[in-house]
């Protein structure tokens, strides 16, 4: 520990002052392609231990969180991990059977390649990645596995996708994937951005602290803590290490209020501010592969009925979770939102049933549900918990899901003051 410690938190002024001054996303984030997918696997940020103790000058939380809001890298490159530990159940065998079913249904005619389906393996696990970025229009990330590579390469125009396991690659343009980032509100992608919508959650239910320091990837860092001063929320505390000469975020840790291992363990294990070579975002597909054109994709889904882009996915949504129209709802259509701050719980209503019980669907599919969810009930009536150890969701048996990062005693709570 340094040999300060700052316990002074930001005012509700402050942090008004910070949302109002915050830049856009930070010029150094991943293929606008990848977006989307970041915010359904909790976005790219990796594992990493601390090592060290610097001696850095004193510096005051809403400092800090200007230094962050400043902070304008351009140009790096660097290899960090992804550990995510939502504490989801073992899917076992059924892993095999969902495959298969795919398969069948025409969506195996998609391309292995497709960033949409190749990133959702950064919703669990540890994994190892490099980044190189060279402004707002050239990066390349990588995802390094056992005896194959996964890249993702934004060069100008042209985004391209190469599974060297299957030697498929994937094909589309910068502004095909800004038109249907620009269907839904922008998402977390890199470690800064999910810092910055951390940093949203300050107010009067939130505390934020300088606690020391710390070195990542050979770089000296302040950590900053936040932390809910409420309770029913799954959220224990938020850290991230700060390069203290640039202010971009090298680590970012949320652990649970259960306690326990990170629920997202995330940072840099090296990394360097110089300009990549600029070979390292040339891609030209390999001679015999499998090369597939975002259009294409499309078209097979058309073919199959199964197989969608997030667009059509996110439309079927909207359509058939639709929130209800009342004067919690948020802005833009969005959901009804009972409570405030970290105990904030999104309310959608499906207009049908609720889920079905084990007993009910039979088999393994029956198991595998109930291993999912508790019964619970309330003065809402009846229904199932789905919990994880960040995300909580219940769906009453009339068809009301009501989500948060929230126990279930916050969500039963929700539901009982919609009666």
């Amino acid at each position: 520990m340094a040999p300060y410690e700052s316990d002074e938190s930001t005012t509700v002024e402050e942090a008004d002052d910070l949302r109002a001054g915050r830049r856009k996303a930070a010029r150094y984030v991943v293929p606008v392609a990848v977006v989307g997918v970041a915010a359904a696997t909790i976005g790219l940020v990796p594992a990493i231990a601390d090592s060290g103790d610097p001696d850095l000058p004193d510096i005051t939380a809403q400092q800090l969180i200007e230094k962050i809001a400043k902070s304008d890298v351009e140009q790096l490159s660097g290899t960090f991990k992804i550990t995510t530990d939502l504490g989801l159940p073992d899917l076992g065998g059924l892993e095999s059977s969902f495959a298969s079913g795919a398969m069948a249904s025409g969506s195996g005619d998609g391309s292995s390649a497709d960033p949409s389906a190749k990133l959702t393996e950064l919703a669990s696990g540890t994994h190892t990645l490099r980044l190189a970025v060279d402004g707002e229009n050239k990066q390349k990330l990588s995802l390094l596995e056992n005896a194959s590579e996964y890249s993702l390469i934004h060069n100008g125009k042209d985004i391209w996708g190469y599974d060297s396991k299957s030697n498929e690659v994937y094909h589309g343009t910068a502004e095909e994937a800004q038109e249907e980032k620009g269907k839904a509100e922008e998402a977390p992608a890199t470690p800064q951005e999910f810092t910055e919508e951390a940093l949203k959650a300050v107010d009067d239910t939130t505390s934020v602290t300088v606690d020391g320091t710390a070195q990542v990837a050979g770089r000296d860092a302040y950590r900053l803590v936040v932390k809910p001063k409420q309770s029913g929320t799954t959220v224990g505390a938020i850290t991230v290490a700060v390069d203290a000469e640039t202010g971009m975020p090298l680590k970012f840790t949320l652990t649970p209020s259960s306690g326990g291992a990170a629920v997202i363990d995330a940072g840099f294990t090296q990394v360097s501010f110089a300009k990549p070579d600029a070979s390292t975002f040339d891609f030209t597909p390999p001679k015999g592969a499998k090369v597939t054109e975002e259009g294409a994709l499309e078209g097979a889904a058309d073919q199959h009925g199964s197989a969608k882009s997030e667009g059509e996915f996110r439309k079927e949504f909207e359509k058939e979770f639709g929130g209800p129209k009342s004067e919690g709802k948020a802005p833009e259509g969005g959901p009804e939102i009972i409570g405030e701050g970290w105990n904030s719980v999104a309310v959608f209503d499906t207009g049908g049933e609720g889920v079905p019980s084990g007993a009910e669907v039979g088999g393994e599919m029956g198991g595998f549900l109930d291993s999912l969810g508790d019964k619970t009930t309330g003065k809402f009536g009846s229904g199932t918990v789905f919990k994880t150890r960040l995300i909580n969701a219940l769906m009453t048996d009339d068809g009301k899901v009501y989500v948060g990062a929230v126990d279930k005693a916050t969500l039963v709570k929700a539901a009982d003051s919609g009666k």
